[in-house]
């Protein structure tokens, strides 16, 4: 008896702190979001740079080298938009802050 009412509240105490613990989090100021997107703005030019580098010694088909490209090119044009997306909403929020 004393097992059920020992899991009984281990199991409560450990759905309270899953289910509790999210409301407390803070995701972060939009400064963060946008530092982590120009960091994957700069990995992504320099993963194209590498790919110019092998296409031009030869180490890659032009079939690859066109999709890959590709891929890479929206992927950088995705984080270029998210950026100027972050940094519109926080001149904003700091317009707000001011009033």
């Amino acid at each position: 008896m004393i097992w059920i009412i020992s899991c009984l509240t281990l199991t409560v105490a450990c759905l309270f702190y899953v289910f509790h613990l999210p409301e407390k989090l803070f995701p972060g100021s939009p400064n963060m979001r946008a530092g982590y997107l120009r960091e994957r703005k700069d990995a992504v030019y320099e993963n194209l740079r590498d790919l110019n580098f092998e296409y031009k010694a030869g180490k890659l088909p032009d079939v690859d080298y066109v999709s890959l490209k590709s891929s890479l090119q929206d992927e950088a044009a995705t984080l270029l938009a998210e950026i100027a997306r972050a940094n519109t909403s926080s001149k904003r929020g700091s317009r707000n802050t001011r009033l």
